[in-house]
Order: structure tokens, then C-alpha cells, then sequence
């Protein structure tokens, strides 16, 4: 396994690398089988006005899939304890729904529905001037079981999968009010 450590507007001393290291290590080395790289980003956001501005953000390459965390805190160790915690539940998860494969998978039922509007109609949208990040990533054509299964690996709102039966792009969402939706391209 591969541990890759960054920070941003952090210098990462040898006392917080060896930190996550131990914490890290010991929260993926049962599932050591899945993971082949393992990426930790620490940040500190230097705003008086937010009170959890140290996080930790560990992100894991298993398998083809994208299994990722993210916790912050007032204290940087407190959140890499945090997130090497939730990383561990998520890897578990993971793990278990594997096994289950074999086993018969429940339908989800998708309702085409009518566009709805959006609830403060007169606000005005304001996008950036400009593109600031691009995502690249392999985008394997999948069924909506399984592309909510991935929605809850990388801890998310949204997931951007390729459909399984057309090959059109679709965004599955977990919707305000509970459950989750699909948005569809319309044919031509």
C-alpha cells in the first residue's frame, strides 16, 4: 500500500507524518488486500471565523473505486483521528457489500417526473468567472445500484456515473428532503 501525505497552508512536521502514518495505517491495514494507494490531504484555514479549520481528508484507490473521507476540527490530530475512524467504517462497508454481491439485489424504482422549481425562483444564479479545478476520473458504465453504492463510498451529495443499459451520463443525488434522485439526459 502506497501512503501519500500533502498539506495546504500547513508545513507536515515528521511528528504529524508519523501521526497519520500510525493512525491511518492502523485504521485501512485490515482491508490491506482492497486499498493500493492511499492519499491523506491536511489543511488548516487561517479564518478567524471558523471554528473547525483544521481537517483531514483521506482518500483510497481499491479495486477501481474511490473510497473517501473528510473531518475537521480545532485540532489537526483530533480530525485525523476523526476521519481515520470514518474511514475505517467506510472501508468495513465496503467490504461487506462485496460479500453480499452473490446475493439477490433489491430494484430501485427511478419516477420520471416533471422538472420543479427551484424554491427562491427570483434569486439569481451567479456562477464563477472562470474554471478553478478539473476532475479527471474513469467512469465505468454502472447500474444505479451500484452507483448509489459509490455515492456513499465518496461521501459526496452527488455521483456522475455513466448508465449501464444506454451509455448516457447520469447524476444520482441524495435530495434535500430525504432519498435520492437521477437526473436523465432527455433524448434528442
Amino acid at each position: 500500500m502506497k501512503l501519500l501525505i500533502h498539506g495546504k497552508n500547513i508545513e507536515v512536521t515528521e511528528a504529524i507524518r508519523e501521526y497519520v502514518e500510525r493512525k491511518v495505517e492502523k485504521a485501512v491495514a485490515p482491508f490491506d488486500q482492497l486499498t493500493q494507494r492511499v492519499e491523506i490531504y491536511l489543511s488548516v484555514a487561517h479564518n478567524p471565523r471558523v471554528a473547525a479549520n483544521q481537517s483531514a481528508e483521506v482518500t483510497i484507490h481499491a479495486n477501481g473505486t474511490i473510497i473517501r473521507a473528510e473531518e475537521a476540527s480545532e485540532s489537526l490530530y483530533a480530525s485525523i483521528d476523526l476521519v481515520s475512524d470514518k474511514i475505517q467504517r467506510q472501508l468495513r462497508k465496503y467490504k461487506e457489500r462485496n460479500l453480499k454481491k452473490s446475493t439477490p439485489k433489491t430494484a430501485v424504482a427511478v419516477m420520471e417526473s416533471e422538472p420543479v422549481a427551484a424554491p427562491n425562483g427570483d434569486r439569481q444564479v451567479t456562477l464563477p468567472k472562470e474554471v478553478v479545478r478539473a476532475k479527471y476520473f474513469a467512469m465505468p458504465p454502472l447500474s444505479i445500484e451500484e452507483a448509489l453504492e459509490q455515492l456513499h463510498l465518496v461521501d459526496h451529495d452527488f455521483f456522475v456515473f455513466r448508465d449501464k443499459q444506454t451509455g448516457q451520463i447520469h447524476v444520482l443525488y441524495e435530495r434535500n428532503h430525504g432519498g435520492y434522485g437521477v437526473i436523465i439526459p432527455r433524448g434528442a
